[in-house]
């Protein structure tokens, strides 16, 4: 195999990477938003944002304890986004680079 090859799938691997990361980051960014403008709980697609979302930052989910309900969603779930975002990119980047 040569190394152009080889590039070319290092590079699709890691875009590929940086998608899924930014997918998941947005995912988690939209739950946020729907939170903080009291999206309707009964409607199935804020219901499916929130369930990726929990499931995404069940990891960071009631991680601080924030008095405010706001604070502990906003800084549980924007904890996961930015991890998902940090950690995707430099695994793209690391890809990109072999």
């Amino acid at each position: 195999m040569s190394s152009r090859t080889r590039s070319n799938g290092a590079n699709q691997a890691g875009t590929v990477i940086a998608v899924v990361a930014d997918i998941m980051a947005l995912i988690l960014g939209l739950w946020i938003l729907m939170y903080l403008l009291d999206a309707n709980q009964g409607n199935d697609f804020v219901q499916f944002i929130h369930d990726a979302a929990r499931w995404l930052a069940g990891w960071s989910h009631d991680l601080f304890t924030f008095d405010e309900q706001w604070a502990r969603v906003v800084a549980g779930y924007g904890l996961a986004a930015v991890v998902y975002l940090f950690v995707g990119h430099a695994i793209a980047n690391r890809a990109h680079r072999h």
